[in-house]
């Protein structure tokens, strides 16, 4: 008999745990071994149409305005009256908001496997965020670690390291495939660049500070002297755009460096380009490198988050202290003088994303994780004991 699946997301908006939480569950739903069902806190985004497509049912919204006020228990108590209803057995959340939100209301329905998330490292989070967090992590069962480095934080948090399991994201290697007739030049004119420029690009939201697209600018102007061919496109939206625009006029390369906002062709996007970067102060395992690597491109980013356990350096691509713009601009520009080299890092890259870093690693990993909590969980009330609360 499948197991009911629940997946609690934030919001359909174009981020990296919505993508990964969307993709993840397109794949069990097409993998025919799980039913599925998927609710949100934030019922905005684009991808809300892609989630529709699947035809799992009735997609709910849990608005939150807090979770310390009376609409948090209401919400949660629909939750909890939803779960039972569908006979859920499996709920399995993706962020920081939907752990807490989800674990309280899988805990208090009964849930038999209850599974969050854990995709980020120190900088995004209060220490009273940290806190509540670490609570909704105690009344799961597995707490996924999306790289070593997010997995030694939770560690050295005070999280029992025998719930946490650690998966890398996986990435649809179909998804950043682009048609074998399309060229370069058709490649540039889909988002409006030129086809006399090379090309740095940056896939990262605009939202956020910790992406430092600052840095990036900085770099860029360093390129753009060295590089007179060169020129840097930022893929993303948010309300930072404004600022951005400004930095780009005052640092004099407004005219080499695009803007192009929301990306849904980012496949094309990237076989239009020459170079990836990856700027952020802080991460946990940037889709946005794995997407470079399986487009074939070499990559200079910060050295955040689980960066080194995807990127070979000096085979794959160059790691830079977050800040150093200097040293991110001589790492570009090394790649962009090195024809040869750079596409060698870009050929490795690829093989190691699609050796590694695949969509069907990543469900294989967590259909095998569903089934050792639900055999687990099915022992247990077998043997007539107490609820389960394994490796305490």
């Amino acid at each position: 008999m499948k197991p009911n699946v629940l997946f609690i997301i934030d919001s359909f908006e174009q981020g990296g745990s919505e993508r990964q939480a969307l993709q993840l569950l397109r794949d069990l739903h097409h993998s025919g071994r799980c039913n599925m069902r998927l609710v949100c806190l934030q019922n905005k985004g684009t991808l809300r149409a892609e989630a529709e497509q699947l035809g799992i049912g009735e997609i709910h919204e849990y608005a939150l305005t807090s979770f310390y006020d009376l609409n948090f228990l209401k919400q949660l108590r629909r939750l909890v009256r939803f779960v039972k209803q569908n006979e859920i057995d499996v709920v399995h959340t993706h962020c920081f908001y939907t752990n807490i939100f989800g674990m309280a209301g899988a805990f208090l329905a009964g849930v038999a496997a209850r599974i969050t998330s854990k995709g980020e490292t120190d900088g995004f989070r209060t220490p009273m965020q940290k806190r509540a967090e670490r609570f909704s992590f105690r009344l799961a069962h597995r707490v996924i670690a999306n790289c070593l480095v997010v997995q030694h934080q939770l560690i050295r948090e005070g999280v029992n390291p025998k719930r946490i399991i650690q998966h890398y994201n996986g990435l649809d290697l179909e998804r950043m495939k682009v048609r074998s007739d399309l060229t370069r030049e058709e490649a540039r004119a889909m988002f409006g660049l030129p086809n006399d420029r090379r090309f740095v690009t940056i896939v990262a939201n605009l939202r956020n500070p910790v992406k430092d697209h600052l840095m990036f600018l900085r770099a860029a102007a360093s390129v753009r002297a060295a590089i007179p061919d060169a020129a840097f496109v930022i893929a993303g939206e948010g309300e930072l755009m404004p600022s951005l625009r400004q930095l780009a006029r005052a640092l004099g390369i407004a005219n080499d460096v695009h803007f192009i906002g929301r990306c849904d062709g980012v496949a094309s996007l990237l076989f239009a380009s020459d170079v990836g970067v990856l700027s952020s102060k802080a991460e946990g395992f940037a889709n946005a490198i794995l997407e470079y690597m399986a487009s074939g491109l070499p990559v200079v980013s910060t050295d955040a988050g689980g960066v080194r356990e995807a990127i070979i350096e000096g085979e794959t691509g160059f790691i830079v202290p977050s800040g150093d713009d200097e040293l991110m601009a001589e790492r570009i520009i090394q790649v962009m003088r090195d024809n040869d080299k750079a596409r060698a890092m870009g050929t490795l890259g690829k093989a190691i994303v699609a050796e590694n870093f695949s969509s069907d690693r990543h469900l294989k990993n967590t259909l095998e994780l569903y089934e050792e909590l639900l055999a687990t969980a099915k022992r247990v009330a077998t043997h007539g004991r107490a609820e389960w609360q394994p490796n305490q």
